[in-house]
């Protein structure tokens, strides 16, 4: 990791324009909850994966394609790729109702990983690449549960089919590791790279970006817990 740039270089240096590749409104509200100013310009690719391809390498490689989509030239780029994985198997976004219901079958009272790869590109620099996994435990709910949820169009666009904030179905028992991970945006890596490429004043996110090695309830798998609702993030 590189030394922070020096405090006369930071107050000379003007903050650049920062572009999040990415059509996620669960995203775009991380990325504000660090406090980091950026627009938004989603960006598109395709998502199949290589023949033999890991689905951490897949995760990695499908946020680094949409930063260069983002066509960076005098601005920064985010972007993020996030992968459910099951039995060594990548389980992205749903193309319809039935295969939700088929993803979340498959998950229910199991234990899966949550992988996302996050991408920063610099002007005149290399990329800067993360991912980062989180464990998942999720509980046994029922059939008529999957039902009322997959109706509601809520897990269309999330992978795997659900999304741990989703008060109405809270899927998760238990996490090991970063929750905003398994959100769609680990607020660790993004401060870890933006910190690296010399961002001023980048940010410290212990409070909003819980990051343990040990098994615990996800803090109340509720979308205010991010703030998503306009409350503040938990102290």
């Amino acid at each position: 990791m590189r030394k922070a740039v020096g405090r006369s270089s930071d107050r000379s240096r003007p903050t650049p324009r920062l572009v999040l590749a990415s059509a996620s409104p669960r995203r775009r509200e991380l990325v504000r909850r660090l406090g980091v100013p950026c627009d938004v310009e989603p960006t598109a690719v395709d998502e199949t994966p290589r023949t033999g391809e890991r689905p951490a390498d897949l995760a990695v490689r499908l946020a680094e394609a949409k930063a260069r989509a983002a066509q960076p030239g005098t601005h920064w780029v985010l972007a993020a790729d996030t992968v459910v994985i099951l039995d060594d198997q990548a389980l992205g976004k749903p193309r319809d109702a039935a295969e939700a219901v088929s993803m979340l079958q498959r998950l229910r009272d199991r234990t899966h990983e949550v992988a996302t790869g996050v991408c920063l590109l610099v002007p005149g620099s290399r990329p800067r690449l993360a991912v980062v996994r989180t464990h998942v435990q999720m509980r046994p709910y029922s059939d008529a549960e999957i039902r009322a949820y997959v109706a509601s169009g809520a897990p269309l666009d999330k992978a795997g089919a659900y999304g741990i904030q989703d008060a109405g179905f809270s899927p998760v028992r238990a996490i090991r590791g970063c929750y905003t991970n398994v959100v769609g945006l680990p607020l660790c890596a993004v401060a870890d790279l933006l910190r690296d490429a010399g961002w001023r004043h980048a940010p410290r996110t212990e409070t909003i970006c819980p990051h343990s090695g040990a098994w615990a309830v996800p803090p109340g798998a509720r979308s205010d817990v991010l703030g998503l609702t306009g409350a503040p993030p938990p102290r």
